[in-house]
């Protein structure tokens, strides 16, 4: 029989159950390099051709409206502004012309309308490329104040439209011109359009202004005239008119006429766009769209208003 020592801790001793998996804690490794992005392919072809004229035509038809609808008249503003300070100078100086051989295109007179709020610098010539400037006075007619029968005529929708309310004009309103012989105030004497009689002005030293604009019929009236508005005004008070005048004006510069000589500076705009478009199609396949239309945006709205303006002088002069 064994004895157990006293002392001695007797109690069972636990079996030692299966071990706990040991709990392994990963890092994160560094993920997989993502695969490069391939460049998007540059168009070729008919394809390539094909998208930059639709975005080439896109962009010169939506500036030409806009040239059309907004920007000329901020272009018109501002040669105004040019030749109004440059005819101030010529007035100062006694160096304003006074006909009848002036260039096209210089400044010949102030005009103001009151009545419709129009200050405007008439420059010499009636052809559509002139009226982009103002009013244009036709040649062959003498100055505005001057004695016998004078013509001016200015757009009515383009442009600065001008003329735009010209027949909203009534007997009695005044007609105000500067010239180098001075100042002189003219009574209108009337509104006819075209078709109307002419008034009779029995008296041969009376001076006579007559205003010419377009009107139209319809929504579009404003951009599809057709037919003429005349405003006669008269002052008995004439400034003397010297030898020289007479003639009939090119038909270039007769009321609805268009400029048919500018028909090879269009072809030359439109021959440098469709160049500009060969150019962007082949550096689209170097370099990317967005870098190409940053160089060649510019240069494609200059040419776009060089033709929309050139295109202008195709259209009637009064428009």
């Amino acid at each position: 029989m064994t004895m157990v020592d006293p002392g001695t801790d007797v109690s069972p001793t636990p079996q030692a159950g299966p071990a706990a998996p040991a709990v392994v804690r990963r890092g994160r490794g560094p993920r997989p390099p993502r695969a490069p992005r391939q460049p998007r392919p540059a168009p070729q072809g008919a394809g390539a051709v094909i998208g930059t004229a639709s975005t080439m035509l896109t962009l010169v038809s939506v500036w030409a409206v806009l040239q059309l609808l907004v920007l000329g008249g901020l272009a018109h503003d501002r040669t105004q502004s040019l030749l109004y300070s440059d005819f101030r100078v010529q007035l100062a100086e006694t160096t304003a012309p006074l006909g009848p051989r002036i260039p096209v295109g210089d400044p010949v007179a102030i005009m103001t309308i009151p009545a419709l709020g129009v200050e405007e610098v008439v420059v010499e010539g009636t052809a559509s490329g002139d009226l982009l400037a103002g009013p244009g006075h036709q040649r062959g007619t003498p100055l505005p104040g001057q004695r016998g029968f004078s013509v001016v005529m200015a757009r009515a929708a383009t442009y600065g439209a001008p003329f735009a309310d010209l027949g909203k004009l009534r007997r009695g309103d005044d007609i105000e011109v500067l010239t180098s012989q001075g100042r002189k105030v003219l009574d209108v004497i009337g509104v006819r359009r075209e078709g109307d009689p002419v008034p009779a002005f029995p008296d041969p030293a009376a001076a006579v202004i007559t205003l010419v604009s377009a009107e139209g019929e319809g929504p579009l009236s404003a951009l599809t005239p057709d037919t003429t508005v005349y405003v006669d005004a008269v002052t008995s008070e004439a400034f003397p008119t010297p030898a020289g005048y007479g003639g009939a004006a090119p038909a270039a510069e007769q009321p609805l006429a268009r400029d048919s000589s500018a028909m090879p500076l269009l072809a030359l705009w439109l021959a440098l766009l469709v160049g500009l478009s060969v150019l962007v199609v082949l550096a689209r396949q170097r370099w990317s769209a967005g870098l190409v239309w940053i160089v060649a945006g510019p240069v494609a709205i200059a040419l776009a208003w060089q033709s929309t303006d050139t295109a202008m002088r195709l259209m009637p002069n009064l428009l």
